[in-house]
């Protein structure tokens, strides 16, 4: 019997990935840490690493081994590597139902290295969904080798899951990327998959010397049939074969990557409230948000209790999870001993459906001994349920229960109080205690309120009897002097320029205006100084104080009467009184007239003057439902190094600033509070800003800024009348390492009003500032200058409110640093600049398209009706208008569904250089070495020539068109006025239409009659002289 053969030897190709370490993990055990392992599956093989037993950092060196079923396609195969927290080591022994995943990382066979060539490669993590939260990064060893197997022997090493191709398998040519595959003749089925792409993977750092780049590896070899036309197919598709899916059992699975939507725009939220069914709605303060039911309990006072004297008695109130102590109250003057009384209300979570049996402890101690007094239980099962607007809940009297008297075996002591459920539209919500910490303050919404604020006008005219040293004449003296008057409100304060002296009256004068910024309740002081600073040291020579509550207040632009003050202080007058030293004319009012800026005028949120008499009547009502926040990121570490973010919200619009309550340790909090506002007109901005509470923490003394988490402005004008925007919006903060994604808000935005087509002319064809800033207006820095004053004015006022909004809040709301120095933003106005004039730049590349005949359709067309404006030119302007009508009809389609957000693109903030950006940070005076200062100026020197020589080029084309006729170049002008002469000749003799025809035609003209260089009219013109030359 003839044996067989020997089997030749076949080519098995295996892919190892070592896996090293990983790097700043996201705790999720509970307990600031994770016990993270890695499942990596390629090709339908899973393989996982071992726990790493609370790690945030670990370290596994372990090789994972695959088989890789076809060499020739493993470019086109995916290796998924995915991290997970193993939940059998977290905090509650592994109550949670699956394991918490830690991040991803996709690589494809493109990327892999020949055994010899690899380097370690540390790749960040990527989320799997758009509200996932990952960081850190894992280091990877991932190469590939061939080796030979053959016989009966080496069949053991293959798995048995695992098909090796000996043959090329049958393939099929693929279409451009689509989402779908079609049959092609008897070709096996195909199963397509989608899969998102990351967004902008950052390409992988490397800590190893990776060497040379292996070869690229050969395309596919051609289908049956293709007539040898090789093949490869697109980027966009990967195609991997699986176990469950091999190549013999003739499926194919194809993954056709897409891009995902852009995380940093606002989006829609399917979440339906009450608010948006305006026809069948119930009037409430609170359809906008998702309402949430709370247990209320409001405890009023006690009677007859058994304590002892001062013992400043207390309750505590229980409930399932909640464990809440009431304020210590003490006996009011003239009641008996054990008559105390609260006059508190608690509002507890409502959990009911997780409790068997819902009950409620209410109990009474004496404060001074700890003593319990007495207390009450209450079955929930019943409680009235509330719902506003109905009245109050009455309280009742209630007897307690657990202590006798031992005289008379009697149960003493009643607490009055009332129970019930309700939502957060309750009127008890806004005061009620949740928490009994020391910073229960922050777990309540609060409303503030700016301070009303004044313009004050000083007017210096003149100041007589000036008392100089005695060393010289007073004429010599004043002659040589350097008068001027220094005024003084708070920390405000301002220097007049130098006064002009009156020989004839021995006066000086000077009829300036000095403005300053007032609050009220008006009780400062307005100090005013006359210096001489003639000389290196400043000689005061007088002063005066003058009352603000009793300044004179104007509306509007009526005269106000002038006033002499004496000046005081040690000179000596011609009366011999010690304390005169002259006298100066003032004017001085409080202008209720002008709208006083604390915010930047393109994102200002009120325009209404300080008289509250010229405010003009409200158009409508801005409603705002705060409903939470997801995915934020951790802002400060807790015990065990557990991460934590303890937020808030402010919203501003107008006078008012609103702040929900703190929510404590949580990365997605609900606050689901709704506000209301005035809204007078339209073209104003709402303004919300998140935080990162520090302050509720800090020790007593010590002062601990908020953290900023991200900022939404919504324009007003943006809003249909009485349409619900329920929207999330990217919380994004720029940092000095970056632009940083925070998380994302949700927020329901209605602006009801009822106002029509006519009201809502009248209001937009009016003067957006007060009458005052068009007749008496300030210049763009003095109004810069007395923006700055009025911000710290108001973040002095809202620092003095429980709780306190501290300066950093303020300041980030109402944007103090939008005018400063910024190459960032230099670059976003260029952009803007060329968006706008972009209409402008297609007209014209449209236009020259027209000239050159690209369309010949196009272009007789437009002869056409050039023919028929220049016959009949009464059609000029309705044509222009009704083509302005049209394209406005066509952009309808296109409108913004969704308020806008903070755009990232048109800031620059997604291709910000690392250096512009530190400069953006850096303060003022610098605080950077010379030699990155010098760096900077001489680029912003660079940066200003470019800007010269733009202006330059400006004022030469000016100046041309002024040589015209001024005769600089007496050839030129000869030639420009004899033309002038001719046309106007002819225009006289040949109609006006027959030249216009005869002018549009030559200019529209077939490329064929055109040559190429410029006409003669352009370089008549550029031969024109200009002053450049005159420069030195």
């Amino acid at each position: 019997m003839t044996t067989p053969p020997p089997a030749s030897p076949q080519l098995l190709r295996k892919l190892i990935v070592e896996v090293t370490d990983a790097r700043d993990l996201l705790p999720k055990d509970g307990q600031g840490s994770s016990s993270p392992y890695i499942v990596a599956d390629f090709d339908g093989q899973r393989r996982r690493t071992s726990t790493r037993y609370r790690d945030l950092n670990p370290t596994w060196n372990e090789k994972l081994e695959f088989v890789v079923t076809d060499p020739k396609t493993m470019e086109y195969e995916e290796l998924e590597i995915e991290v997970y927290h193993d939940k059998k080591h977290s905090f509650g022994g592994g109550a949670a139902r699956r394991n918490h995943f830690l991040g991803r990382v996709k690589i494809y066979g493109s990327q892999f290295w020949r055994q010899g060539d690899q380097g370690l490669i540390y790749f960040p993590l990527e989320k799997k969904s758009v509200l996932s939260w990952i960081r850190g990064e894992i280091g990877l060893k991932i190469y590939y080798f061939d080796e030979m197997f053959g016989g009966d022997n080496d069949k053991e090493a293959i798995p048995k899951n695992v098909t090796v191709s000996v043959s090329p398998p049958v393939e099929i040519p693929m279409p451009m990327p689509m989402e779908y595959a079609r049959d092609v003749g008897e070709s096996p089925p195909m199963v397509v998959t989608v899969a998102e792409s990351p967004m902008s993977p950052s390409p992988p750092r490397a800590e190893a010397q990776m060497g040379q780049l292996a070869p690229e590896s050969p395309s596919p070899p051609p289908p049956d049939g293709s007539g040898g036309v090789e093949f490869q197919y697109p980027l966009e598709v990967r195609k991997i074969q699986t176990g469950g899916l091999s190549s013999n059992s003739g499926v194919e699975r194809v993954t056709v990557l897409k891009k995902p939507g852009n995380e940093y725009v606002p989006r829609m939220m399917t979440k339906k409230f009450s608010g948006e069914i305006n026809e069948t709605r119930i009037p409430s303060a609170y359809d906008l948000v998702e309402p949430m039911q709370y247990l209320f309990v409001r405890i009023v006072k006690a009677r007859d209790l058994m304590v002892s004297e001062n013992s400043n008695p207390y309750v505590k109130i229980r409930t399932g999870k909640d464990n809440i102590q009431s304020k210590r109250a003490s006996d009011r003057p003239g009641e008996k001993l054990g008559n105390p009384e609260w006059n508190q209300v608690f509002a507890l979570e409502h959990d009911w459906p997780d409790a068997e049996r819902p009950t409620l402890e209410i109990s009474v101690w004496d404060g001074n001994l700890e003593q319990f007094v007495g207390g009450i239980c209450f079955d929930l099962s019943g409680v009235t349920v509330r719902d506003s607007p109905y009245s109050p809940l009455a309280p009742h009297w209630f007897r307690l229960e657990g202590v006798e008297d031992q005289s008379n075996g009697k149960v003493l002591g009643d607490v009055q109080l009332s129970v019930w459920v309700g939502t957060q539209a309750d009127d008890a919500f806004p005061e009620s205690w949740s928490s009994d910490a020391p910073y229960v303050a922050y777990t309540r919404s609060k409303v503030y309120q700016s301070p009303k604020l004044w313009y004050l006008r000083v007017t210096v005219i003149e100041a007589q009897d000036i008392q100089f040293s005695s060393n010289d004449s007073s004429t010599h003296a004043m002659s040589i002097a350097d008068v001027r008057i220094k005024v003084q409100l708070g920390f405000q304060s301002a220097r007049s320029k130098r006064g002009t002296m009156n020989n004839h009256s021995s006066s000086f004068l000077w009829n300036e205006d000095l403005v300053f910024v007032a609050d009220e309740p008006l009780k400062a002081q307005l100090y005013l100084f006359v210096e001489d600073c003639s000389s290196k040291d400043v000689m005061l020579l007088g002063h005066v104080v003058v009352q603000l509550n009793s300044i004179e207040q104007r509306f509007d632009e009526r005269h106000v009467a002038s006033k002499w003050f004496s000046l005081d202080g040690s000179g000596r007058g011609p009366n011999g009184d010690a304390s005169y030293c002259g006298r100066v004319l003032l004017r001085l009012c409080l202008e209720g007239g002008y709208h006083v800026l604390d915010e930047a005028a393109h994102v200002c949120s009120d325009f209404q003057p300080t008289a509250k008499q010229l405010w003009k009547p409200a158009i409508g009502v801005l409603e705002l439902g705060i409903l939470g926040a997801r995915g934020l990121l951790p802002m400060k570490t807790k015990g065990g190094g557990k991460g934590s973010t303890d937020s808030y919200c402010i919203a501003k619009y107008g006078k008012k600033w609103v702040r929900t309550k703190t929510i404590s340790d949580s990365f997605d909090p609900r606050w689901n509070e709704q506000y209301t506002w005035q809204v007078y007109d339209p073209c104003t901005v709402l303004t919300l800003g998140v935080f990162d509470n520090w302050r509720m923490f800090a020790e007593k003394g010590v002062e601990k800024p908020d953290h900023r988490i991200g900022k939404v402005r919504i324009r007003v004008s943006m809003l249909e009348s009485n349409k619900v925007y329920t929207n999330s919006y990217p919380l994004m903060v720029l940092l000095r390492s970056g632009l940083k994604k925070m998380g994302e808000i949700e927020l329901a935005v209605r602006f009801a009003s009822s106002y029509l087509l006519p009201e809502t002319c009248a209001v937009y064809g009016q003067p957006m500032l007060p009458r005052m800033h068009h007749l008496r207006p300030l210049g763009v820095a003095q109004q810069e200058a007395l923006r700055g004053a009025a911000t710290k004015m108001v973040a002095a006022w809202l620092a003095q409110s429980e709780p306190p909004l501290g300066p950093e809040v303020v300041r980030y709301m109402l944007d103090t640093d939008s005018h400063s120095w910024s190459m960032r933003k230099s670059k976003a106005n260029w952009f803007r600049i060329l968006a706008v004039l972009a209409w402008i730049i297609g007209l014209g590349r449209w236009i020259d398209d027209i000239r050159r005949w690209k369309n010949r359709v196009t272009t007789v067309l437009v002869h056409v009706l050039y023919l028929v404006l220049v016959w009949y030119p009464d059609l000029l302007v309705p044509t222009g208008f009704l083509y302005v009508f049209f394209i406005g009809v066509w952009y309808y389609r296109f409108r913004p569904k969704v308020p806008a957000g903070m755009d990232i693109r048109l800031s620059q903030a997604d291709r910000i250089d690392p250096d512009e950006l530190d400069e953006e940070f850096d303060t003022i005076p610098s605080s950077k070495p010379p030699d990155i200062i010098r760096m900077r100026y001489d680029r912003l020197r660079i940066l200003a020539a470019r800007i010269q020589t733009v202006l330059g080029d400006f004022a030469t084309q000016g100046e041309r068109l002024q040589a015209l006729v001024s005769w600089r170049d007496p050839r030129a002008t000869r030639l420009f006025i004899g033309v002038c002469l001719v046309v106007a000749i002819m225009l006289y003799v040949v109609p006006a239409k027959m030249v216009a025809v005869a002018l549009g035609f030559y200019f529209l003209r077939h490329p064929m009659f055109r040559e190429p260089m410029p006409p003669a009219s352009l370089n008549f013109f550029r031969r024109l002289p200009s002053l450049s030359d005159r420069l030195i």
